[in-house]
């Protein structure tokens, strides 16, 4: 009796212990917060009664944008509807960690096709999907940088919305925005000069400084050189720069993706995309790994920042391929808010800088023949042609050997065309994650935009309970502990060990009672 009772205690125990994670409900903290901001919940919480906010939100959402950092937070009719149902049901947990899907999940709820059948070229129809202010394909054209831009200076018109009287989408100005009108030409050039590799482009040129014309008189011996006056590309313009007194710096930068952009009461709204990165939180979970809890990790955003200073051109602008479907440069002087950071992931500066620039122009005029081959594919090609991290990481993968960014979710099957073989070969390099492919923790770590400390603390982070999930993960990671999250089949087959075990212990204890 003693034996049965002892062997029936410690089987209740062992079933107890081996599912004791997949019992415990995570709870997302909800503070400590940054100044001046507040999440998304709580903005809900309080609004989301208010007849009509809730579906104005959510239109306001789906609707794309150039503005801001977003990551691959594209919204899907399924994803909307998913945000539509947390908010109806109040469940501000989930909110706070939405959407928190798998990368296959978030591809399947995209309906990209995986194949696309080209349509006739159609380079008016592509044309919207590059931004060349005053500068068109159809026409032959020379200008000059040293005289000030004359384009107008910035405002937030067409950038800030107003949702309800305490609620507005779009930021402000940031300490770059007086310079606006020196960064949108420059956007403008960069962009009409890479066009200038499209057929049926006309030529389309800078006047080049005789500091610049000496600079690139070839090396060796004197020899006959017939100077060319003009730049036409995108990289001779930044050599040139460099040649006439101009520091140029390219970052590498890497954020906390925005998806929201919205403020209420005058404070920021804290809206991260969070993405399952397939990895298991060190330290949570039963036994075997029963229960434990995935890593949600907000998406990243990336993109290559230029920084300009010199005699004629002081300008701030960023390349990436954003989910308007534009792969360009941009101007970058609007605010962030404080929670996305930033990190300088890699900075190039002289021949690398311009190799840099190379590599982008390739990249646009590649998504540019993407459009005219393809206009109809769901969202302008946004996440079936990938997302800001594919450029970045591919230009990275060139410029270092590797990459370090989750997720890239670019159908490399479709990047075929012979005209773009060398972007064709930068994409097939990297990794894909569209199909769930577990990705390297090396990529989870590596698309932060905050390092962590020499004991591995992440404390810069100010997402709630972000930084605790990192600590503990990354540390796993660095001494080989990190698992990866089990299949449900996994879980199940777990499961049914676990009570089978127990079952046999309770077995063997009842017929020894009655032997």
């Amino acid at each position: 009796m003693g034996m049965a009772r002892r062997t029936l205690t410690f089987g209740t125990l062992f079933v107890f212990l081996a599912l004791s994670g997949c019992m415990h409900r995570y709870t997302p903290p909800e503070s400590p917060m940054p100044p001046n901001t507040v999440l998304l919940s709580q903005m809900m919480r309080e609004l989301s009664a208010q007849p009509g906010f809730t579906e104005a939100l959510l239109q306001e959402l789906q609707r794309q944008s150039h503005t801001g950092k977003r990551g691959p937070a594209l919204l899907t009719p399924s994803l909307i509807d998913d945000l539509r149902k947390l908010i109806l049901g109040r469940n501000w947990q989930g909110l706070d960690r939405f959407p928190g899907w798998s990368m296959r999940a978030i591809t399947s709820s995209v309906g990209a096709l995986d194949r696309v059948a080209p349509d006739n070229e159609s380079a008016a129809e592509a044309q919207e999907f590059l931004d060349l202010g005053p500068y068109i394909l159809d026409r032959e054209q020379t200008i000059s940088l040293d005289e000030p831009s004359t384009l107008t200076p910035f405002t937030t018109e067409g950038i800030v919305t107003q949702l309800a009287p305490d609620v507005t989408r779009g930021d402000g100005p940031n300490d770059l925005a007086p310079e606006h009108a020196e960064s949108q030409r420059l956007a403008d050039v960069l962009n009409r000069l890479a066009a200038n590799a499209l057929d049926g482009a006309e030529s389309f040129s800078v006047m080049r400084p005789w500091a610049a014309i000496i600079a690139r008189r070839p090396p060796g011996p004197p020899t006959v050189y017939k100077p060319d006056p003009f730049t036409t590309t995108p990289q001779d313009l930044i050599f040139d720069l460099e040649a006439t007194g101009h520091s140029v710096t390219v970052i590498d930068a890497r954020y906390f993706a925005n998806f929201g952009h919205l403020h209420y009461q005058r404070r920021d709204v804290m809206m991260p995309f969070w993405v399952n990165s397939g990895f298991a939180v060190a330290g949570t979970g039963g036994l075997f790994g029963i229960g434990a809890r995935p890593l949600l990790v907000p998406a990243a955003h990336a993109e290559y920042e230029w920084q300009i200073r010199g005699p004629n051109v002081n300008a701030d602008i960023s390349y990436y391929y954003g989910i308007d479907g534009k792969s360009e440069w941009r101007t970058m002087d609007t605010l962030d808010q404080s929670w996305v950071l930033k990190r300088a992931a890699h900075t190039y500066t002289g021949a690398q800088a311009v190799e840099v620039t190379r590599l982008a122009g390739l990249l646009t005029v590649a998504y540019m023949h993407q459009h005219q081959r393809r206009p109809k594919l769901p969202f302008g090609g946004y996440y079936t042609l990938g997302v800001c991290q594919d450029g970045v990481a591919a230009i990275e993968h060139r410029m270092t050997g590797k990459t370090t960014l989750f997720p890239n979710t670019a159908d490399d099957t479709l990047f075929d065309d012979p005209r773009d073989a060398e972007v064709n070969a930068l994409l097939s390099a990297i990794p894909k994650d569209r199909n769930g492919a577990p990705p390297d923790a090396e990529r989870i770590f590596g698309s932060l935009p905050i390092e962590p400390d020499a004991e591995g603390r992440f404390s810069g982070i100010t997402i709630p309970g972000l930084a605790n999930d990192l600590q503990a993960s990354y540390a796993a990671w660095q001494s080989g502990k990190l698992h990866r999250m089990h299949s449900r089949s996994i879980y199940w087959i777990a499961v049914a060990v676990t009570f089978a075990g127990a079952g046999v212990l309770i077995a063997v204890a009842v017929l020894r009672r009655r032997g």
